[in-house]
């Protein structure tokens, strides 16, 4: 058995496509290699994973990517997680995303275009559903913006706001979340450009920038983030792809992930079609960002990018190659090198402990 103490990582995927559930696997922090230790299958679909706290530790949070979906919680006190209390319905479909938030856990509802808080218990388990805030509105690309589509929730760095991406909408919606009930409130939304289909922000580490990855346009939209109002204003774009690759006639790109570095001079794409991570610098102040190099994900249809607490190791989860894939990150560049690959099927997020 391997304690909590020593490093772990946990590779969220698809069942429905041959994927093991969700697996757990050992880091060594010296080559940033993964060893699978084992998986379970006790929720469907568990596309995205989240680490928060449980019972006397850390515990493992995840959605089914189902219909209707749910999202459930795991103890890690073994190589394998096992469920902790019972799995909970979210009250919608295809829950693509979650985040914890003032004793709740919230998920983003791709298929239903709504938000969902549920309660995390004492014991680290999950209540039932307490609210669920529905998107209202479309975009320009009928096949994919007929309809809300939320596809990520994450607590802003002042823990005061909770932010939803709609790709659906073309838009970012700034929440409250009341700790005692649940309630979740919309107090602001930021438009984006038409059509760019926004999938996933990070902020920098200042807690000043947020840039939102387009999964329909590959673009980065660099916005000013003010937490003391809750206001996200947009500053500008940035091609996450060289203009050739990016052009009508080339293959068609949809960016998945974007991650920033922990000393804010970084950011990095995963590039689905394009198979590919982009970097990007960024300057002192995290307002302007600019494309330097893309660089092969070391497989295909890379879903999820994630970063070592260290900085050194950049691991991207390869869903339809079925392997997640490290690389070894160049302080001075940025630049990744890759440095290996696992074996697991359908993988589609890797979270670290």
């Amino acid at each position: 058995m391997i304690g909590n103490s020593a490093g772990r990582a946990f590779i969220g995927s698809f069942t429905s496509a041959g994927g093991r559930g969700v697996t757990a696997a050992a880091v060594d922090r010296d080559t940033g290699a993964l060893t699978v230790l084992g998986s379970t299958d006790a929720v469907p679909d568990p596309s995205f994973l989240a680490i928060g706290p449980g019972a006397g530790g850390t515990a493992l949070y995840a959605v089914g990517e189902s219909a209707p979906g749910v999202a459930a919680a795991f103890a890690l006190d073994g190589d394998v997680p096992a469920l902790l209390g019972p799995v909970r319905a979210v009250d919608g479909d295809a829950p693509t995303h979650l985040a914890l938030a003032a004793n709740h856990l919230v998920t983003a509802n791709y298929t239903s275009g709504s938000i969902t808080a549920l309660p995390v218990l004492a014991d680290g388990s999950l209540g039932e559903a307490a609210s669920v805030l529905r998107h209202e509105g479309s975009g320009p690309d009928t096949g994919r913006q007929e309809a809300p589509h939320a596809h990520q929730v994450l607590v802003d760095p002042s823990g005061n706001w909770v932010v939803s991406v709609d790709l659906g909408t073309d838009s970012v919606r700034v929440c409250a979340l009341d700790p005692a009930t649940g309630a979740l409130r919309l107090h602001g939304e930021t438009a984006l450009s038409p059509g760019t289909g926004p999938r996933h922000l990070a902020f920098h580490p200042s807690g000043a920038f947020a840039y939102v990855l387009g999964e329909l346009e590959p673009t980065l939209t660099v916005c000013r983030w003010d937490a003391a109002t809750g206001r996200l204003d947009v500053l500008g774009e940035t091609p996450v792809l060289p203009g050739h690759e990016a052009a009508d006639g080339a293959a068609r790109t949809y960016p998945s992930e974007v991650v920033v570095a922990h000393d804010g001079r970084f950011l990095w794409t995963a590039n689905r079609g394009h198979d590919s991570i982009s970097v990007l610098t960024l300057d002192e102040s995290g307002e302007k960002a600019a494309l330097v190099a893309t660089v092969g994900c070391g497989g295909r249809w890379p879903r999820d990018l994630t970063l070592d607490p260290s900085g050194q190791w950049l691991y991207a989860a390869n869903e339809r190659s079925g392997n997640v894939s490290w690389f070894a990150v160049d302080a001075e560049t940025g630049v990744p090198r890759h440095a290996g690959s696992v074996e697991v099927p359908a993988a589609s997020c890797v979270v670290l402990v």
